[in-house]
């Protein structure tokens, strides 16, 4: 795999790793104990980190990534054992 694949696909995964890292560990301002402010909404999150956010995704993703890579490096899934179709 050249090294652009893979910092592509690295990418991907770390995108889709924010978002699903997104929702843990953000209170909102009545779980925090704190006044909501005038304009937001009852679920908005009282304080938002994005570096927490993106060390969390950078973490799973490496994780993910790192299966990934040596599932294409070993061939444990092929995309013929996938192929559900019985077309073979």
């Amino acid at each position: 795999m050249r090294p652009g694949s893979i910092l592509a696909i690295y990418v991907l995964f770390w995108t889709m790793s924010l978002f699903l890292v997104l929702p843990f560990g953000v209170r909102t301002s009545e779980e925090a104990g704190a006044e909501r402010g005038a304009g937001h909404a009852d679920s908005a999150p009282h304080r938002f980190s994005f570096g927490q956010a993106a060390v969390r995704a950078t973490l799973v993703s490496a994780v993910l990534f790192g299966v990934f890579y040596l599932n294409y490096q070993f061939g444990w899934v092929t995309p013929q054992m996938l192929d559900w179709s019985g077309r073979s």
